[in-house]
């Protein structure tokens, strides 16, 4: 059976070496042989007339304006004798020109003292002002694009295209390319809508009432399909200078909305009575960002000193320190491994040293999300997150960047159903107590490149205690001790990135010894071995180098919810590599007892076109201890090995820009001997297809 699923791997890699090879002709990349043969143009661009010599080109605004400056000048009166004469000494005083000839003069004229034979033979130009009032300087922002084509046919290329309040593309004042007051408060509007469909076969038991009655296995049908259907606008208000310096302030307003839809075979899937059935309509609406943001100075230095002179605006780098207060976007190091969320807080945020360094110090009041869509409500948690980090650019080497950060959970005992039914917090699993979580991450990352090898690695360290842990027997008190390890390394060669990469999050060996070794975080967002391809570009946030928020993997273990049957908690969560046994990814408390995970990577991202590009991953996991998996389950001789996991994904791009997106992929999971212990072995299937369109 390996043999087999080897090869359709092989088959599967190499179909985007196959689709580069088969567009070579038209990229004009195809290897000729024999002498060089002069040929024809393969496209000539149809003009009005012939071609001429020279081609002259329309004047622009600029122009026209400077000529109509120099129409507005008095005309040259003559000048008076005494300045065209030749330089000899006078036998006499210079007689000063009559005060009739005399007009108001820009400047004063150099004039030497009374008497003295030379004065009045330095060359005088005396400029008539205009009237103020019929002088009017025109925009910087739109003298220098007229509205002129080369070609008659609007189909061919245009230098200068002509606005449209509709066309995401070229430059409109919505868009935030001119200034929509004055000459410097812009407007940039921004909507998308996201339609994703996703359809996947995971482990569901079979409820006392399925869906089938006569059903006697205890596994019954895993398919389910989730349509879902989202709206988002953003009104980004802000004065500054576009894009040539950090806003001095700026207020953001991103309310989203959401049409879901769920398919299952099973009952107890869509909702905990199960009366209501196999399907599900859900809506929901959050504010996902509402913040307002202040600049404090060009240079941060004027923090800490006074501005010698009025002048004193910083560097060139424009280095600075901002102040945003409201519910914002935030991803705390390259790969979202801790912490990537839309809260409300409050982030001190800026650079210094020629933007060498960059820093974020940032406290978050936690809100409730939605179960079914992950918005935002408004509703608070009861939990805080504080985080400290500090960017690096061009470490040791230029391409090389690290990340220092500091991570603070505090999650205070609640009690939360949400809303289909469930229970959240505390988990459903052993005592159901609430309990507080105080947990702290200190770690390092690092992402770029040395030379031409692409590397990314992180490591990070979790202390922090749980005051009464549901699983464990007795010493329900529990200190956190646990690690978080990865690294990639890939080498691109022309259009193909081969990357090779290492995963590790520590489980716990005994859950009754008091000490909580199983790692997890806050609100992962992992970017990591097949996860990320569907990240969104347009959401960087502004001055730092969190370029990716959304993920969306490829792999079955990426991107599927894997129950944990018989518990009430999950085995796996969305976006995220990490077992950690959570009641719900968003809404259920961090797990530190859990039974950990290794695993390796090797995968190959290839751009068969500048409109297409695809991604292949190939997994294999295992648990790292699997003592707590015997302890929940009451089974013994769980073995360790989770199986083969492997991801393909296309993306397309017709217009090449991010305006119209469309993926889809797929994701097979090959169970191993410790996946059937606990399920079956029966092969799990995820695949999805997704459209984006961004005005």
């Amino acid at each position: 059976m390996y043999l087999r699923l080897l090869t359709a791997l092989l088959l599967v890699s190499l179909t985007p070496l196959a689709g580069q090879r088969a567009v070579l002709g038209r990229k004009g990349r195809v290897r000729e042989s024999g002498p060089l043969i002069d040929r024809a143009p393969i496209r000539k661009l149809p003009r009005r007339t012939a071609a001429p010599r020279e081609i002259t080109l329309p004047s622009s605004p600029l122009d026209s304006y400077l000529e109509k400056l120099r129409a507005e000048l008095p005309a040259p009166r003559p000048l008076a004798e005494d300045q065209i004469r030749p330089l000899v000494r006078a036998s006499g005083p210079v007689q000063p020109l009559p005060a009739r000839t005399r007009q108001p003069a820009l400047y004063p004229r150099p004039r030497r003292p009374e008497g003295d034979p030379l004065a009045g033979l330095a060359p005088a130009y005396d400029i008539q002002r205009p009237d103020p009032g019929l002088t009017r300087v025109p925009s910087r922002w739109r003298i220098a694009f007229p509205q002129w084509r080369r070609y008659e046919d609007k189909k061919l290329d245009a230098i200068y295209a002509t606005t449209r309040w509709y066309d995401p593309y070229n430059q409109r004042p919505v868009k935030g390319d001119f200034p929509i007051l004055g000459r410097e408060l812009f407007l940039n509007f921004q909507g998308s809508s996201e339609t994703t469909f996703d359809g996947r076969r995971l482990p569901t038991p079979s409820v006392q009432s399925a869906a089938r009655p006569g059903e006697f296995q205890f596994f019954g049908k895993g398919g389910q399909g989730f349509l879902r259907q989202n709206f988002r606008l953003s009104f980004d208000f802000f004065k500054g200078a576009a894009g040539f310096a950090p806003v001095d302030w700026e207020f953001k307003f991103t309310p989203e909305f959401s049409i879901n839809h769920l398919w299952a075979r099973e009952t107890g899937i869509v909702n905990i009575d199960v009366r209501d059935g196999t399907r599900r309509l859900d809506t929901a609406i959050g504010i996902q960002e509402a913040f307002i943001e202040k600049r404090f100075g060009t240079n941060s230095t004027r923090l800490f000193r006074r501005a010698r002179n009025v002048d004193d605006r910083g560097n060139a780098a424009y280095d600075f320190t901002s102040l945003r207060m409201g519910v914002q976007r935030f991803t705390s190091d390259f790969r979202g491994f801790i912490f990537s969320d839309e809260q409300p807080g409050t982030r001190l945020f800026g650079n210094f040293r020629d933007n060498v360094f960059q820093y974020n110090v940032a406290l978050f009041y936690m809100l409730e999300k939605d179960t079914n869509s992950g918005l935002n409500r408004f509703r608070q948690r009861n939990q805080r997150v504080a985080v400290a980090n500090l960017y690096w650019q061009d470490a040791f080497t230029p391409g090389y960047n690290l990340n220092f950060s500091l991570h603070y959970n505090n999650d205070q005992p609640t009690v939360h159903i949400d809303r289909n039914g469930f229970l959240v917090r505390p988990a459903p699993i052993g005592a159901p107590v609430p309990h507080k979580i105080r947990a702290g991450y200190a770690g390092i990352a690092g992402d770029g490149h040395i030379g031409r090898i692409n590397v990314s690695h992180a490591f990070y360290q979790a202390f922090g205690n749980d005051s009464f842990h549901p699983i464990p027997a007795m010493n329900n008190r529990q200190t956190i001790n646990a690690q978080l390890a990865a690294a990639e390394i890939a080498y691109e060669r022309d259009w193909a990135i081969y990357k090779a990469s290492f995963f590790f999050s520590s489980g716990d060996n005994d859950i009754n010894d008091g000490r909580a070794r199983g790692f997890d975080a806050i609100v992962p967002n992992q970017q990591f071995a097949g996860g990320g391809f569907l990240g969104v570009q347009d959401k960087a946030d502004r001055g730092l180098i969190n370029n990716i928020f959304e993920g969306g993997g490829t792999n079955f273990l990426n991107r599927q919810l894997i129950p944990l049957t018989g518990t009430g908690v999950l085995l796996f969560g969305i976006n995220s590599l990490i077992p950690n046994m959570r009641s719900s990814v968003f809404q259920g408390q961090a797990n530190f007892i859990n039974p950990g995970i290794i695993l390796f990577n090797a995968g190959m991202d290839a751009k068969v076109t500048p409109k297409l590009r695809s991604t292949i991953n190939v997994n294999y996991a295992q648990f790292h201890r699997t003592e707590v998996l015997q302890a929940v389950l009451f089974q013994s001789g769980i073995r360790r090995a989770i199986g083969l996991d492997s991801g393909f994904g296309l993306q397309y791009r017709p217009l090449l820009s991010e305006n119209v997106v469309l993926t889809g992929g797929f994701g097979v999971l090959f169970p191993g001997a410790g996946f059937k212990d606990i399920y079956t072995g029966r092969t799990l299937l995820s695949g999805f297809i997704s459209a984006r369109f961004v005005f």
